[in-house]
């Protein structure tokens, strides 16, 4: 689902709302980092992990290891 990206004043309304004032020439660089992290997310959404099993099914030291490569 495409959206418009975060701008930076709309990036400095979002911090001051969360309590973090910004200094002004912070807002384009909030904003960047806001849209680059939403790229990721959004590459990471479409993957599909439908065989994997949850974290909690993982149980450290149950492996076996041997010196095959």
């Amino acid at each position: 689902m495409p959206s418009a990206e975060l701008t930076p004043p709309e990036a400095a309304r979002w911090a001051a709302r969360a309590g973090l004032p910004l200094p002004d020439d912070r807002h384009p660089a909030v904003a960047a980092t806001a849209n680059h992290i939403h790229s990721v997310v959004a590459v990471l959404r479409e993957l599909d992990f439908g065989d994997t099993p949850p974290a909690s099914a993982y149980r450290a030291g149950k492996e076996k290891h041997d010196a095959a490569v």
